[in-house]
C-alpha cells in the first residue's frame, strides 16, 4: 500500500524477499548452532523454544542480554497487538456486519470490535494455559490450516480459468477439515507405523482435488444458468 509507483515494486520485492531470507537463515542457524552448543556442553534444555534465551545468557554480557530480551518482548507484543486487531476487524466487518447486522452503525461496530478483542484474548489465554502446548507446534498447525485452505485456491485461481465459486468453497472447507482431522487422529506424529506426515501435505492435496472436481461438476450448470438469464 505504500508503493508510490509501479516502478518501485521490483525494488520493494527484492528488499522484502532479501530481508525474509536473512531472517529465515538467522532463525534456522540459531536452532542448529544452539542445539550443537547445548549438546557439546552437556546442557539439559527442557524447552527447545527457549534456546534464544539460553544462548543470550551464556554468550553475552547482561547488558546486551537485556537488550535482546527487550527485542524479544517487543516482537511478541507487536505480534499480539496486530493479531488482536486483525481478529477484531475480521469478526466485526466480515462476520457481524456481513451476516448479522448489515446496517450496523459505527458505534455498534466499535462495541462489537472491543468485545471481540476480549473474547479472542480469553481464548488465547486458555490455549496458553496448557503446559503441553508449544508455540512452534501451534503456529505449525495454524499455517497448515491456512496453507491447505487457501494455497490451492490461490494457485488454481491464477492458473486455471475454470475455477468457480463452488469449487473455491469446497477447496477451503475440504482443506481445513483434512488438516483438523489429520491432527485429531495424531497422524502428524505417527502415520502407518512410521514417522508422522505434516498435515499441510494431505490437506493441500485434498483441497486441490476438491476444487477441480467441484468446479468441473458445477461449471456446466453455471453456464446454463447464465444463458437462461440472458
Amino acid at each position: 500500500m505504500a508503493i508510490r509507483t509501479l516502478k518501485d515494486v521490483p525494488i520493494a520485492r527484492n528488499i522484502g524477499m532479501g530481508w525474509m531470507l536473512i531472517s529465515l537463515i538467522g532463525a534456522v542457524s540459531l536452532g542448529i548452532f544452539g542445539r550443537a552448543y547445548a549438546i557439546r556442553n552437556g546442557l539439559d534444555i527442557e524447552d527447545p523454544e527457549t534456546i534464544f534465551i539460553v544462548l543470550a545468557n551464556l554468550l553475552f554480557h547482561p547488558l546486551i542480554t537485556g537488550f535482546l530480551y527487550a527485542a524479544l518482548l517487543a516482537a511478541v507484543m507487536s505480534t499480539v497487538s496486530s493479531q488482536l486487531l486483525v481478529a477484531s476487524s475480521s469478526l466485526t466487518e466480515d462476520f457481524y456486519r456481513l451476516f448479522l447486522h448489515k446496517t450496523a452503525s459505527e458505534a455498534q461496530c466499535v462495541a462489537v470490535g472491543r468485545v471481540s478483542v476480549v473474547l479472542v484474548g480469553i481464548v488465547a489465554a486458555v490455549i496458553a494455559s496448557d503446559e503441553n502446548s508449544q508455540v512452534l507446534g501451534l503456529v505449525s498447525n495454524a499455517w497448515a490450516g491456512f496453507g491447505a485452505a487457501f494455497g490451492p485456491l490461490i494457485i488454481l485461481s491464477l492458473m486455471w480459468s475454470r475455477t468457480n465459486g463452488n469449487g473455491a468453497i469446497a477447496g477451503m472447507v475440504v482443506g481445513a477439515l483434512t488438516v483438523m482431522v489429520w491432527i485429531a487422529l495424531g497422524w502428524n506424529g505417527s502415520f502407518m507405523g512410521g514417522p508422522g506426515v505434516y498435515e499441510i501435505i494431505p490437506g493441500f492435496i485434498a483441497s486441490f482435488i476438491a476444487i477441480i472436481v467441484v468446479s468441473n461438476a458445477t461449471d456446466d450448470a453455471g453456464e446454463y444458468q447464465h444463458i437462461e438469464r440472458k
